[in-house]
């Protein structure tokens, strides 16, 4: 029989254990070691068996035991004084507090997902981490985030394997009573909501959790609530769940229903308005439209409400293909806004900002990441070779303007270093360098041995062949409750073999059966008499994928012959916990990606905090990263005829790898004490140079500097003196608009330099504009100049700005300058003119040029 409702009953807590709630409620026990600690000496039993989850920890612990505990004194003092520290951590002030007036009161992150801890299940794969990362990292530096998101009733999906190999998913229910969540109320104890306009004179209802990640509130919007209609209870039940209006709703609720929260939440509590918003991915645009929407609410016109919204909005984009992006039909689009939803706003402004009205698009569709950075003057990609691509991807939106010039930057992801680094890798680095923060150690010291690190190595190493066995395990029990598991599983991986991770979502670019191209040599790699090497994998296809599926099918066909079966091992339902084992535990961390698809990736990060070294193609991160020393790059076979071969030749490349290099390294040339010297080097090189870089915290430094902060300047600049320079550079750029047809330039005349020009000859260029009814604080006028290719496109382009001559003639003003050369070899250039106003972020921004031809 099946219960019709789940609860969680709690123990009740004696009062000189009050700590333990707040301190169970706060999620910064996910990434604070003494806490965890803490909570483990209660029932280290109950502890392990509930894969550290402080609430049901609590819920499981028998009365006894509590009552015991309140009574020893030292234990008492422990609780307390890990409550004073929390205080202290929440109060004090951080990094951020060092800045100047000119940061941000708060910024509001929104994201469709957010990976904190296995305990809150509200993730599926990269997006969701870093997101919780960058939560995480915000605490630990005092950077005011309010986070966005929704929360999913049976969050992403639990994965089983069937006897065949394939992949079954379920949807556990989720009771937030045994969460770490709490329900934001009005002063008289009702739960605060947010409600939104539908089609069919209809409305949605939202309530809002609260989840305290550090000093961050993280804010969950659900719509199972006796308030709506069963059919919009649903609205939230499944993370990347549903068909398109199911998504849209999802989507409408996120980024509007957010805004609504926030601005709730601000009042009900007293926190700051956020002055910058932040759309990790396009799943929350239409936070810009609701922002729209209240300042015309305030007197503005929705032209001056833009220049305003995009000024302080930051748009981050994370796909690399156009297929990773959220479309819709444009008449959907327009039934939900053709609404009460949107003061002031009509359906048609909403569809013009995610249309596709650009050389290749299509008219007929809404595109989220399009309307995304129409809606954030600053935005980026997540790593540098994500950020080229990106620019090209979405270059059509600025055309005229080379790839470079696309105002899309890049800030690399970064992981929590807290989280990800295991707790054996901190107390080495306490103990022998006196610093607990593994990114700032010098790991090139000589206070750390190259024993004391290969000590530390084996350990984590067996401590993920420990974690192996208990899952497949517990896995088997799960399927066969009255059968005992098979009796190898006890010898499944060994604790001294070169171990090889590879964890990820299952989408068929991540390419997980490449390892499996020649399986004959493959299995001549993993039973090698010398060298041998054993293989952890994981990781879940969608639910919708079927193709994914059969490639974990195919991989887990082949781990199943009798000889392999304890040399490669998948292991299911790939989460945080897994995770956070996983990666410390291998030798090696396996990336193969069909460059440049992957965005960044961030798995490979996490194995480097812990002195892992990495194997991948040069793509996302490790092609900015990797320096031979730090692990190997799988060349890439780009020049491939097909997919076959260019699978076939990276998969050769890949086997060689493992065979000629990274397994002789890890074997070959042992001291007596059994310590491969030169494989340590690599590690220590390893945490010596990717630590720091890799740090979430290098990340969201990077975010406050060069995007919150200018963002905020821009915003702070619009709304002063009433809003009187939005209603200016609104009617500004309408100006520029409606005029720009009639620039042109003219003959461009150049001089001053011999037939064969010579490095340090000088340049000079004369060249009449006519601007129409423009004028020339309007516009720059630029020489563009660079290499020239045998096409006669510019390469490696510089510009010099002209300055106005003389009196205009009419219409036409006489622009001139004076360009160095100072290089050799091919060179040429062009004449062009671009707006100019303070308040533009880049040349490209308004996609207006006008070019000498």
């Amino acid at each position: 029989m099946k219960a019709i409702r789940r609860l969680t009953v709690q123990t009740a807590i004696p009062a000189s254990l009050s700590a333990l709630e707040e301190l169970a409620t706060n999620l910064r026990w996910s990434w604070h070691i003494p806490t965890r600690r803490f909570f483990a000496d209660i029932s280290p039993v109950i502890w392990g068996k509930l894969g550290t989850d402080p609430i049901e920890l609590l819920a499981s612990i028998e009365p006894a035991r509590l009552e015991e505990l309140s009574r020893d004194e030292s234990f008492v003092s422990r609780a307390n004084a890990l409550r004073d520290d929390l205080h202290a951590y929440l109060q004090q002030p951080r990094w951020y507090q060092s800045l100047s007036d000119d940061a941000p009161a708060a910024i509001g992150y929104f994201s469709p997902e957010f990976g904190i801890a296995s305990t809150l299940p509200q993730y599926s794969g990269g997006l969701g981490i870093l997101a919780g990362d960058h939560l995480k990292s915000a605490s630990d530096l005092g950077v005011p985030i309010i986070g966005v998101g929704l929360f999913y009733r049976s969050g992403y999906f639990a994965q089983s394997i069937s006897p065949d190999g394939w992949q079954e998913e379920s949807y556990p229910v989720l009771d937030p009573d045994g969460l770490p969540l709490n329900v934001l109320r009005h002063p008289d104890g009702t739960a605060a909501r947010i409600t939104l306009a539908l089609p069919g004179n209809r409305a949605l209802y939202a309530r809002i959790w609260r989840v305290e990640v550090g000093r961050i509130t993280l804010l969950l919007l659900d719509t199972d609530i006796p308030d709506n209609e069963e059919s919009l209870r649903s609205v939230t039940d499944r993370l990347y769940g549903g068909g398109g209006e199911h998504r849209l709703l999802q989507e409408i609720l996120l980024g509007i229903g957010g805004v609504r929260a926030i601005k709730l939440f601000s009042e009900l509590t007293g926190a700051a308005l956020p002055e910058v918003y932040h759309s990790n991915e396009g799943h929350a645009g239409f936070l810009g439209v609701e922002r729209i929407s209240g300042l015309i609410g305030d007197g503005l016109t929705f032209e001056e409400a833009l220049q305003v919204v995009r000024s302080g909005t930051v748009f981050t984009t994370h796909t690399p293909v156009p297929a990773g992006i959220d479309r819709f039909d444009a008449a959907l689009i327009e039934l939900y806004f053709s609404t009460d939803l949107l003061l002031g706003v009509s359906a048609d402004q909403v569809l013009a900002l995610g249309s596709e009205n650009y050389e290749g698009g299509s008219h007929d569709t809404f595109n989220m990441a399009v309307m995304g950075l129409r809606l954030g003057q600053r935005a980026n990609g997540v790593s540098k070779l994500h950020g080229e691509v990106s620019r090209d991807m979405f270059g059509a939106l600025w055309p005229g303007f080379d790839n470079v010039e696309v105002p899309i930057t890049s800030v690399t992801n970064g992981v929590h270093a807290p989280t990800w680094t295991d707790p054996a890798v901190v107390a080495l680095a306490a103990d022998k360098l006196g610093q607990a923060d593994t990114t700032a150690c010098d790991w090139s010291s000589d206070a750390v041995s190259d024993a004391d690190l290969w000590r530390m190595r084996n350990e984590l190493r067996a401590q993920l062949v420990d974690d192996a066995r208990r899952r497949v395990t517990a896995a088997w029990r799960r399927r066969y409750p009255r059968v005992r598991p098979p009796a190898w599983y006890g010898d499944l991986l060994d604790p001294d073999v070169l171990t090889i991770g590879f964890a990820r979502r299952v989408p068929t670019y991540k390419r997980l059966t490449l390892m499996l191209q020649d399986p004959d040599r493959l299995r001549s790699i993993l039973l090698s008499a010398t060298h041998p090497v054993q293989i952890v994998v994981a990781g879940k296809s969608h639910p919708a994928d079927d193709g994914g599926k059969r490639l974990i099918q195919q991989l887990i066909e082949f781990t199943s012959a009798p000889e392999l079966r304890t040399r490669m091992v998948f292991l299911p339902n790939y989460d945080i916990a897994m995770a956070r084992l996983l990666y410390p535990g291998t030798d090696v961390w396996l990336n193969n990606p069909l460059r440049p698809l992957e965005a960044c990736g961030t798995s490979g990060m996490k194995a480097a905090l812990n002195g892992s070294l990495n194997l991948s193609i040069l793509d996302g991160w490790w092609a900015e990263f990797y320096d031979e020393e730090n692990g190997w790059a799988i060349p890439t076979a780009d020049a491939a005829g097909d997919a076959d071969e260019r699978d076939e030749l990276e998969a050769g490349a890949l086997y060689d790898l493992i065979e000629h290099q990274v397994a002789p390294r890890f074997y070959d040339d042992r001291t007596e004490d059994g310590v491969p010297h030169r494989w340590v080097e690599s590690i220590r090189h390893t945490l010596t140079t990717l630590s720091p870089a890799l740090s979430a915290d290098r990340m969201v430094r990077e975010y406050v500097e060069r995007l919150y902060i200018p963002a905020t300047g821009a915003r702070r600049l619009l709304i002063a003196d009433s809003y009187a320079a939005a209603h200016a550079f609104a009617a500004w750029k309408d100006h520029i608009t409606s005029n720009w047809s009639q620039v042109t330039v003219g003959h461009v005349e150049s001089g001053g330099v011999d037939a064969v020009p010579e490095v340090g000859d000088e340049l000079h260029v004369r060249v009449p504009v006519q601007l129409g009814a423009l004028v020339p604080s309007d516009v720059r006028v630029q020489v563009v100049y660079g290499r020239t290719h045998e096409t006669d496109v510019l390469l490696d382009t510089q510009s010099i700005d002209l300055d106005p001559a003389g009196d205009p003639q009419g219409d036409t003003v006489e622009f001139t300058g004076t360009l160095p050369l100072t290089r050799a070899g091919s060179f040429g250039y062009n004449v062009r003119v671009v707006p100019q106003h303070p308040m533009l972020a880049s040349v490209a921004e308004m996609g207006l040029v006008a070019f000498a031809q």
